[in-house]
C-alpha cells in the first residue's frame, strides 16, 4: 500500500512539473511572438504562436494572437483557421468575430483583385480573377458580413458599431454586385 501511495505520489508530482514547464514554455513563446509581431515578423510570430498551441491547445488568446500574425502576413485561409479555433474555445468573445470578419473580407478582395504589385518585378502585375475566385469571394463576403453581426451581437454597444455596420453594408453590396454576374 506504501509503495502504491509513492508512485502515485511522484506521478502527480511529475504531472504538475511538466504542467509548469509547459506553461512557462508557452508564455515564453507568446512574449517572442510579441516581440516580432511588433518588428512586423509575422512569419516568425506564426512559428512561435503554432509551436505555442503545440504544447497547449486551450489558450483562446493564442488562438487570437495567430488569426491576428496570419492576417497581416496575407495567409488568410490560416488567419480564418485560428479564428474558428479560439472562437470554439471563447464563443463570447466579440473579437473574435471582428477579426474573422476581416480575414474573410480581406480575402475576398484578394481573390477579385484584378492586379498586384509584384516585389520581384517591381512593378504592377495584372491578373485574371478566375470564376471559382469569384463564388469563393462571395461565400467569404456572407461569412464575413455574418461574422460582423455576430461582433455586434455580442458587443452591442461597440466604440466602432457604426464603422462595423458599414463594413456589413460593404459586404452586402460587394455580393450583390458579383451576384448581378453570375
Amino acid at each position: 500500500m506504501k509503495k502504491a501511495l509513492m508512485i502515485a505520489s511522484v506521478l502527480f508530482i511529475a504531472v504538475v512539473s511538466t504542467a509548469c514547464i509547459n506553461n512557462i514554455a508557452v508564455q515564453e513563446l507568446n512574449n517572442k511572438a510579441a516581440e516580432y509581431m511588433q518588428k512586423g515578423d509575422y512569419e516568425s510570430a506564426m512559428n512561435r504562436l503554432q509551436a505555442s498551441i503545440d504544447l497547449d491547445a486551450t489558450m483562446y488568446e493564442t488562438h487570437y494572437n495567430l488569426g491576428i500574425a496570419a492576417t497581416n502576413a496575407k495567409k488568410y485561409d490560416k488567419a480564418i483557421d485560428a479564428f474558428e479555433k479560439g472562437i470554439k474555445l471563447k464563443p463570447d468573445y466579440a473579437n473574435f468575430y471582428y477579426s474573422l470578419g476581416a480575414a474573410q473580407s480581406s480575402y475576398a478582395d484578394e481573390l477579385t483583385q484584378k492586379e498586384y504589385y509584384d516585389e520581384e518585378k517591381g512593378e504592377t502585375v495584372e491578373k485574371e480573377v478566375t470564376e471559382e475566385n469569384e463564388l469563393k469571394a462571395i461565400g467569404l463576403k456572407q461569412s464575413a458580413a455574418a461574422s460582423f453581426a455576430k461582433y455586434l451581437e455580442i458587443n452591442p454597444n461597440a466604440e466602432d458599431k457604426s464603422t462595423v455596420e458599414e463594413m456589413i453594408k460593404d459586404c452586402n453590396t460587394f455580393i450583390e454586385e458579383k451576384s448581378v454576374k453570375e
